[in-house]
């Protein structure tokens, strides 16, 4: 397994990271912390974009527990039916409507407990939720922040709940309301799967995956 990099690097790396985008930002398109949980919960196998292109519609007429109860999960079906699993991303999402309604008064709860009692919604989903609308700097571990904690030695651990647990640990905590958020991007669009962009990556003076393969 890769070594942790020390704390001096996090810092120096995540200082770049913040310098290239100081106010990264989630891609799912949301208006209240219930359309949040439904997109991340719906974004589970699929991509932010085509998640994006299913709930525009959805959202203008259904942004509460209550309105998603009364479309039903047929109506919900037409609207997300181009999205992968979707009938049953349609019984979780009328599920944990109902059970909003009944169990928290119709309120997206804040605390992680709470949020995976709702079918549907694992640790990462709810990691979500915490960190963008509720401001706590959970850390919502993907494939690509397993890959890029793993590969440059930011964070790395046999499995997601371990590089979320050094991701916390680790991490400097000036920088922890981002970390997830930058660690995706760079994994989406710079450290990518099968042939990394090294040659342009901003952290490649610490990365320890240039030294392994150089």
């Amino acid at each position: 397994m890769t070594p942790q990099l020390p704390y001096s690097t996090l810092k120096q790396i995540f200082a770049r990271f913040a310098e290239a985008e100081p106010h990264p930002k989630g891609e799912l398109e949301h208006t209240n912390a219930f359309t949040l949980l439904v997109a991340v919960a719906l974004s589970a196998q699929a991509t932010d974009a085509g998640v994006n292109k299913a709930t525009r519609k959805l959202f203008q007429i259904a942004d509460t527990p209550e309105k998603m109860l009364a479309l039903g999960e047929a109506g919900l079906i037409d609207h997300i039916k181009t999205i992968g699993l979707f009938r049953n991303k349609a019984k979780n999402v009328i599920k944990l409507s109902r059970l909003l309604i009944e169990n928290f008064g119709g309120e997206v709860p804040s605390s992680r407990a709470a949020l995976v009692t709702l079918p549907g919604v694992g640790r990462k989903t709810a990691n979500v939720v915490l960190n963008m609308w509720f401001h706590h700097p959970a850390q919502a571990v993907d494939a690509h922040i397993f890959r890029v904690g793993n590969r440059t030695g930011i964070a790395p651990g046999k499995d997601e709940a371990a590089v979320e647990r050094a991701i916390e640990d680790n991490v400097p905590a000036e920088y922890q309301g981002h970390a997830h958020h930058w660690l995706i991007l760079h994994g989406r669009y710079i450290c990518v799967a099968r042939k990394p962009k090294c040659g342009i990556c901003p952290i490649r003076d610490w990365c320890l995956y240039e030294e392994k393969t150089a």
